[in-house]
């Protein structure tokens, strides 16, 4: 009988780390790993920034895998199996995506894998300023296996207690790993053996988020950009992407007001933006975009 191929879910709210993490994996783990990514937004901002390592990837995007995409979700593990035959499959869902409905596709539809474990990453300074806790902030802690509080380095010992209390309320089985930039030992993540069984889901996917992309040849001043993300609308909880300065490119990534750049070799400046009732902050967002444009 044909061995199963583990396949291991990383979920988690927007900007928590989960490409960082994906990051740290294929670094570190001496694997042959394929890569299935979903992500929110037009632009797939997160699988270009692996691109050019030793792996595999399919892009899942316009949609959400734990529901619209389902279909394209098992074509494209079956398509996984049969070409590139891996150790292992890592799948990253979209911050918004409900672990619940794709577990129970991968459990009940999928017979060539078996579920090791649902990877849950959680931003530790993301909770301190936003403490409410959504419905599908939720289901990704309850249905973890292994939870990663992310960015404890942000916060005080005061909150950390606070921040597991509350994880521990929600899920009291997952083990609760503290980190900063998802720095785990790698052999905590896999081998999980899931063994809870997913029933069917019965909820109706309602993203709380909606996002836009901003796109531009120019290069931009630094002094400016840097002044537009210090001062970014608070309609905007996460942002993005690529941007071209003078003296080089970058890897812009913002959470709850909180940014950073990271040299990365890109040919043009591309960003998304993702926040809540964003209509009404769009029009303004891109015009002080257009501002930093050299």
């Amino acid at each position: 009988m044909k061995t199963r191929t583990p396949i291991t879910v990383i979920t988690g709210p927007l900007g928590s780390g989960k490409t960082t993490l994906l990051r740290y994996i294929l670094e570190t783990v001496p694997r042959k790993i394929a890569i299935l990514m979903n992500e929110f937004g037009e632009i797939a901002i997160d699988s270009k920034v692996i691109e050019g390592k030793n792996i595999q990837i399919a892009e899942l995007g316009g949609g959400c895998v734990c529901c619209s995409l389902a279909g394209e979700f098992e074509a494209a593990v079956e398509e996984i199996l049969e070409t590139i035959q891996p150790d292992l499959i890592v799948v990253e869902t979209t911050g918004v995506a409900e672990p619940d409905a794709l577990v129970f596709d991968i459990q009940e539809t999928l017979n060539q894998v078996i579920l090791d474990g649902v990877i849950t990453t959680i931003d530790a300074d993301g909770l301190v300023k936003y403490p409410q806790i959504g419905h599908t902030s939720r289901l990704q802690i309850e249905w973890a296996d292994f939870i990663l509080l992310n960015k404890v380095d942000l916060v005080n010992e005061e909150q950390l207690r606070e921040i597991e209390e509350k994880l521990i309320e929600i899920n009291p089985i997952a083990p609760i790993v503290k980190t900063e930039r998802c720095q785990v030992d790698p052999d905590l993540l896999f081998g999980l053996n899931r063994d809870r069984i997913q029933k069917p889901p019965h909820h109706v996917h309602q993203p709380e988020f909606d996002s836009f992309t901003y796109t531009s040849d120019h290069l931009f001043r630094r002094n400016r950009f840097e002044f537009f993300a210090s001062t970014l609308e608070s309609e905007v909880y996460r942002a993005k992407g690529f941007i071209r300065f003078a003296e080089g490119s970058y890897l812009f990534n913002c959470v709850a007001g909180r940014w950073e750049l990271e040299p990365f070799e890109w040919e043009k400046t591309e960003l998304v933006f993702i926040g809540k009732q964003l209509e009404t902050c769009q029009s303004q967002i891109i015009w002080r975009l257009q501002s930093c444009e050299e």
